[in-house]
């Protein structure tokens, strides 16, 4: 497969440039009175084609910049931002700052994280990657992935096929003297279609989501693999109320993984918003169940040597043995509880979940978890947005496929399944092997041993 992948690469150059502004901003707020600052500066670059019908429908070319700019004045916080990097634009922002920083109310808990936890090493984690194939190849593209769908006997339409390419610049520096640099290249390619004719049709799609363009299947595969989800679906159903099982296939499992990340973070913690208060040491998994934090996993889709705020990230377990191990904290959310940073200001990088079952260890495929359950309901679609961080409370739109003597039987649609956070995590009885590698939180597919699904 020809990925046009770039060699030319002027991008330390352009990191080195963001350094510098970094920097000279920082002395000039330390000038103006400020007793700490940070500045966050990137650039990002992109082509994104859409494909329809054979068609072409949008060709977007993208260069973004971006800079931010926080000062403290002890306790007094004040930030500014701008997307221009011209020198009246970074004057205006510091003036902004400091500005805004005279008239806040002290706080005690803000402030820079320590400088002893900044980060000090930073290996090469393989996340740059350029892929800049020309309009042309990029119009191909989407034009083979959409034909290989449309080529299925049941596409009766189609909502296209998009190529998506791009890389990013970021420098974060504070008045500790960290400058940190970063840069990472993302690249996707979609299709979406429609299957069926009237109130019988059906649509869905899939799409491949990577750092390096050479982890591209073949690109006729992905129309393919659309078109055969989309037929999966025809003939949908409802059916009526019932608890049963529910296995959560690996592109919406990682779902109920960030539910369990927003419940320990630090924000829903000293806002007492959360159903898991206080339970740093208590089982809020299965004892079989591991999840980890590894933020070096080379091209992991968030992999960092550092967070948001300079400090140091480092391979740890959040659950270890059903027991959940430590919060999900940035320095502010840290000095509200009274508790340390764990790194994570800007959010988790890399959540692994250990495949495993409630019985033995052998790791589950998702056929053997239909054959387990014997009935039940495999779902591969959730709708809306019915989930309390607060309670625990679950309720949302799904479809899926029904499961009986442990293979699919037929596909429903307009279902709603529910049950409690705290309860389906309790009652998880086995974590796939397989994979959904396209995002951050990396897990197979989750058999919860019973939820409510209401149907007709």
């Amino acid at each position: 497969m020809d990925t046009d992948i770039v060699t030319a690469d002027a991008s330390l150059a352009e990191l080195d440039r963001l350094a510098e502004l970094a920097e000279d901003v920082i002395r000039r707020t330390r000038a103006a009175g400020a007793s700490q600052a940070e500045v966050s500066a990137s650039v990002g670059t992109g082509l994104a084609v859409n494909v329809r019908m054979g068609e072409v429908e949008t060709v977007e070319r993208n260069r973004d910049r971006g800079f931010g700019l926080t000062v403290y004045f002890d306790q007094r916080k004040g930030s500014a931002s701008t997307a221009d990097l011209k020198p009246a634009s970074i004057e205006a922002t510091i003036a902004q700052a400091c500005a805004i920083a005279r008239y806040t109310e002290p706080d005690p808990c803000a402030g820079l994280a320590d400088a002893a936890l900044m980060q000090k090493d930073f290996p090469d984690l393989d996340l740059w990657h350029p892929w800049e194939p020309d309009v042309e190849r990029a119009i191909g593209i989407g034009r083979e992935v959409e034909a290989a769908g449309r080529d299925h006997d049941a596409v009766t339409n189609s909502e296209g096929a998009s190529v998506q390419c791009g890389g990013g610049l970021g420098v974060y520096a504070n008045s500790h003297g960290f400058i940190g640099r970063e840069r990472g290249t993302h690249h996707s390619v979609s299709c979406s279609l429609i299957v069926g004719k009237g109130d019988a049709m059906q649509r869905d799609g899939w799409y491949e989501y990577v750092r390096d363009a050479k982890e591209f299947p073949a690109f006729d595969s992905i129309g393919r693999k659309a078109a055969e989800r989309a037929a999966a679906r025809l003939g949908a159903r409802r059916f009526s109320t019932r608890d049963c099982p529910v296995v959560f296939a690996p592109e919406v499992a990682r779902s109920l993984v960030g539910h369990l990340v927003s419940a320990v973070s630090g924000g829903s913690l000293y806002r007492r918003a959360s159903f898991l208060l206080d339970h740093a040491g208590k089982p809020v998994l299965p004892a079989f169940v591991n999840i980890s934090e590894q933020p070096r996993l080379p091209r992991g889709h968030v992999s960092t040597t550092f967070d948001a705020e300079g400090v140091a990230t480092r391979e740890s377990a959040l659950v270890a043995g059903g027991v959940l191990q430590r919060y999900v904290l940035g320095s502010y959310s840290a000095r509200k509880l009274g508790l340390a940073t764990t790194g994570n200001a800007g959010g988790v990088h890399n959540l692994v979940v250990a495949p495993g079952a409630r019985e033995g260890d052998a790791p589950q495929t998702l056929d053997a978890m239909l054959r387990a359950i014997g009935t039940g309901l495999l779902v591969t679609e959730l709708i809306g947005q019915g989930v309390s961080i607060v309670t625990g409370d679950y309720s949302r739109g799904a479809a899926g496929f029904w499961i009986e003597n442990g293979e699919i039987a037929y596909p429903v649609q307009e279902i709603t399944i529910a049950g409690n956070l705290r309860d389906m995590f309790m009652d998880v009885l086995a974590i796939g092997s397989d994979v959904d590698p396209r995002a951050s939180i990396l897990t197979g597919s989750i058999l919860v041993g019973k939820m409510t699904v209401a149907g007709e």
